[in-house]
C-alpha cells in the first residue's frame, strides 16, 4: 500500500474512533445531573490520538529504517554476488537499482542494475505490506485501549491537553534543534578547516585569493579581512548613510506630522519595502543602479569607476532596510509618554525642538537597537552583492571601486568544482561561523539595548 493511502486510512480510522468515542461519551452523560470533567469531544479526541498518533510514529520511524532494510535483503539475493566491493561503484548500482524499481528511471547504466531491480521491488513490496499491518495493528491496538477509558470519571481533558502541550514542545524544539545543528555543522566543517589552515592567518590575513592556494602554506591566500572590511563597508557604511537618514526622517513624518489619513495608507506602502524578495533588489542594482553610478563616477572625471562597485551594492542595500530603522524608530516614538511632549510644547518649544531635544534622546535606545538589527540583516544580505558586487577582495575607501563580501565570497567557493574537503571549500564554513558570531552578537545588543527601552517605559 501507498504511503498517502496508507496515512488516508490511519486518518479515516481516527475519525472513525473520534466519533465513537463521542457518541459512547454523549450516551453516558444523557439524563445525568452529575459534574463531568470532560466534554464528548474531549472523549472523541483522546481516542482519535490514540488511534492515529502510535501508527505515524511507526511510520517515521520506518520510513528511516526500512531503505537499509530493503538494502540488505537485495544484498542477500544470489545477483547480488556479482556486486563490487563496497564502495562508489555499489552504491551507483544499487541507487540505479532501487531508481528502476520505484519507477524513477527507464534505463540503467549499470546492466547489473536491471538484473537487481525486480529483487529490489519485490523486497519494496514485501517491507511496504509489513508496515502496513503493523501501523494498521497499533491504530486497532491503540484505539481499543482509549476506548475502553471512555468512562464517566475518566479526564480525558487532561489527556489531550497533556498531548497538546507536549506537541507545543517539540514544535519549539525543532527550531532549538535545527539551530543546534547549524552551529554543529559550522563548528565541526571549521575545525577542520583550521587544522589546515591557522586562525591567525584567517582572521588577520590581508590576502584573499582562493583560486590560488600553495599547498605548503595555504592561510597565505585565505586572509579574510579584505572581505571583513568589504562586508562591513558595503552593509554597515554605506547601506546606514541611506537607511538611517531616510528611515529616521521617515519616522518623524510618521509620527508627529502626518495626519491619520496619510499615516494609514504611507506606513503599509513603507513597510512593503521589507516584502520585496532580495532578488528583485538585485536585479535592480544590478541592471539600473550600478549603471547610473559608473556614469555618474564617469562624468565627474572617475574614469576607473567599477559597474560592480561597492556603492550601488550599498545604496540598494540601504533602501532594502529602510522599513526595518523606519518600522523601529516609529514605534520608539510613539512610546515616548505623549506628557514629556506636551510639556515641552507647553514650555514655549517649538515641534521641532521637542522633536530634537526630546522625543529623540528620549526614544533613542529604540532607534539604536533598530539600527544594530538593520545592520546584523545588511550584514547577512547575500542576492543583492551576489549580483551587484565583485568578486575582488580589496582594502579601500573608494565607493566606486570593486570590492566583496562574505556572503559573496562563500556563495563562490560553494558553487565552483573544488573537493570538498580542500582548503578552498572548507573556507566558506569558516566564514559563516564568523558571519553567524558576528551578526549573533549585534542582535543580543540590539535586544538588549531595546529591552533597556522598554523598561524605561513600563
Amino acid at each position: 500500500m501507498s504511503a498517502i493511502a496508507l496515512l488516508f486510512l490511519v486518518a479515516g480510522l481516527g475519525l472513525i474512533g473520534w466519533l465513537t468515542a463521542r457518541v459512547r461519551a454523549t450516551r453516558f452523560r444523557a439524563g445525568s445531573t452529575a459534574r463531568f470533567s470532560s466534554l464528548p469531544s474531549h472523549h472523541g479526541w483522546y481516542v482519535a490520538l490514540w488511534t492515529a498518533i502510535p501508527p505515524l510514529v511507526f511510520l517515521v520511524v520506518w520510513s528511516v529504517t526500512s531503505p537499509a532494510l530493503v538494502t540488505d535483503a537485495v544484498l542477500a539475493t544470489p545477483a547480488a554476488i556479482q556486486l563490487p566491493p563496497p564502495g562508489f561503484d555499489r552504491a551507483s548500482i544499487l541507487s540505479e537499482a532501487r531508481s528502476l524499481a520505484e519507477g524513477r528511471s527507464f534505463g540503467a547504466f549499470h546492466g547489473l542494475a536491471q538484473t537487481l531491480a525486480p529483487s529490489y521491488a519485490a523486497a519494496q513490496s514485501r517491507y511496504d505490506w509489513i508496515a502496513t499491518a503493523a501501523a494498521l495493528l497499533l491504530a486497532f491496538a491503540g484505539g481499543a485501549f482509549a476506548f475502553t477509558r471512555v468512562k464517566p470519571g475518566f479526564g480525558a481533558r487532561t489527556q489531550i491537553e497533556r498531548v497538546v502541550m507536549l506537541m507545543l514542545l517539540g514544535a519549539s524544539l525543532i527550531a532549538i534543534l535545527t539551530t543546534v545543528g547549524i552551529v554543529a555543522s559550522l563548528l565541526y566543517e571549521s575545525v577542520r578547516f583550521f587544522s589546515v589552515v591557522p586562525i591567525t592567518d584567517f582572521l588577520f590575513g590581508t590576502h584573499w585569493s582562493p583560486q590560488v592556494i600553495d599547498a605548503r602554506d595555504p592561510g597565505a591566500s585565505l586572509g579574510a579581512v579584505p572581505l571583513f572590511w568589504g562586508t562591513f563597508f558595503i552593509g554597515a557604511v554605506i547601506a546606514m548613510i541611506v537607511a538611517i537618514p531616510f528611515g529616521l526622517m521617515s519616522a518623524i513624518y510618521l509620527t508627529q506630522y502626518a495626519k491619520p489619513t496619510t499615516r494609514k495608507w504611507m506606513k503599509p506602502i513603507l513597510e512593503m519595502l521589507a516584502g520585496v524578495p532580495t532578488v528583485v533588489y538585485g536585479y535592480f542594482a544590478a541592471l539600473t543602479v550600478a549603471p547610473a553610478v559608473r556614469d555618474l563616477a564617469v562624468s565627474i572625471g572617475i574614469s576607473w569607476a567599477s559597474s560592480e562597485s561597492a556603492l550601488a551594492a550599498g545604496l540598494v542595500m540601504g533602501i532594502m532596510i529602510i522599513p526595518f530603522v523606519s518600522s523601529m524608530a516609529d514605534d520608539s516614538i510613539a512610546a515616548v509618554p505623549s506628557s514629556m511632549r506636551d510639556g515641552s510644547l507647553a514650555m514655549g518649544a517649538t515641534s521641532s525642538e521637542t522633536i530634537r531635544r526630546v522625543l529623540l534622546p528620549a526614544a533613542l535606545p529604540g532607534v539604536v537597537g533598530g539600527v544594530l538589527l538593520a545592520v546584523s540583516r545588511a550584514i547577512g544580505e547575500t542576492m543583492i552583492v551576489v549580483m551587484a558586487a565583485s568578486g575582488v577582495a580589496t582594502l579601500t575607501l573608494n565607493p566606486f571601486a570593486s570590492t566583496t563580501t562574505v556572503t559573496k565570497q562563500i556563495v563562490d567557493l560553494l558553487t565552483g568544482e573544488a573537493e570538498f574537503d580542500s582548503p578552498k571549500t572548507l573556507a566558506a564554513f569558516a566564514l559563516g561561523l564568523t558571519l553567524f558570531v558576528v551578526t549573533l552578537l549585534l542582535n543580543i545588543v540590539a535586544l538588549r539595548v531595546v529591552k533597556r527601552y522598554r523598561e524605561a517605559y513600563d
